[in-house]
């Protein structure tokens, strides 16, 4: 594991523990800034176009894809060495055939989405052998995570989607709001302690949102890990990337090609 020298660390917790300050005069809607601090450094594979993290029984797992851009970008999904940042492949696909989008463990069993096919993937989460396919709601496949019952699902809009994984069948959809304005382009989830998070794909923050009423209860300002990745590696793209360890109740964060993966804790 990397450890962050003290300079940087102290300047990370300076830093990143509140949003951005209002504007006297400012007429623009009240937005509330979750205060956190970055905790840890870890190491992340800068070829790695990342779609989707998370924890599975006390293994980090991440999922990719392919572009043009970085040719030796995979879609693949596996666990991640915490010592290289490497991903130990799992399962690949096709990418001539599939863009591989966010995952999810549910009921052992991994469920994968693809971006524009229209169609997903279930595996065995034990051997990872493909046991059949399901079809996604919504526009296009983005993020998903999962409450422990349903597979919650975006499709790149405001809305998200609970699909029964029995039935595969959408059985609620969740209209996203913040100060009654619906925020597009949420994209990778996690739920933590009740509450789902989101990345906006292009913004340096991450929504908190509540489950039972879709509204944005606060952003996470992210601006200076994004400034700090890109100083360090000008190959880092957008912040994408989001899981949460319920064991050791450490948040992990990261985006696109990121030469570093950040863990936070939130201060209440």
């Amino acid at each position: 594991m990397t450890i962050l020298p003290l300079a940087v660390l102290i300047l990370l917790l300076v830093s990143c523990q509140d949003g951005p300050p209002a504007t006297a005069g400012d007429s623009t809607p009240t937005i509330t800034w979750l205060s956190y601090t970055t905790t840890g450094l870890l190491p992340h594979d800068t070829t790695a176009f990342t779609e989707g993290l998370l924890f599975h029984e006390g293994q980090l797992y991440e999922s990719t894809a392919h572009v043009d851009e970085v040719p030796a970008s995979r879609s693949w999904f596996g666990p991640v060495d915490l010592h290289t940042g490497r991903i130990s492949p799992k399962v690949q696909l096709a990418p001539n055939s599939y863009f591989g989008e966010g995952i999810t463990f549910l009921h052992d069993k991994v469920y994968q989405l693809t971006y524009k096919e229209k169609v997903g993937f279930i595996y065995d989460a034990k051997t990872f052998k493909k046991l059949g396919g399901f079809t996604p709601p919504g526009r296009e496949g983005w993020g998903m995570t999962t409450d422990g019952q349903s597979l919650l699902i975006s499709d790149g809009t405001s809305t998200l989607y609970y699909m029964d994984p029995a039935t595969f069948q959408t059985t609620r959809t969740l209209k996203v709001t913040e100060n009654n304005v619906p925020p597009d382009s949420l994209n990778e989830l996690e739920y933590i302690r009740g509450y789902i998070y989101a990345n906006r794909y292009t913004k340096d923050y991450i929504f908190k949102i509540d489950p039972a009423t879709g509204k944005v209860l606060g952003r996470l300002d992210c601006t200076s890990l994004v400034s700090a990745t890109k100083n360090k590696y000008p190959g880092s793209m957008e912040l994408n990337g989001i899981a949460y360890d319920s064991v050791s109740d450490k948040i992990y964060i990261t985006g696109k090609c990121w030469p570093d993966i950040y863990t936070i804790q939130f201060n209440f």
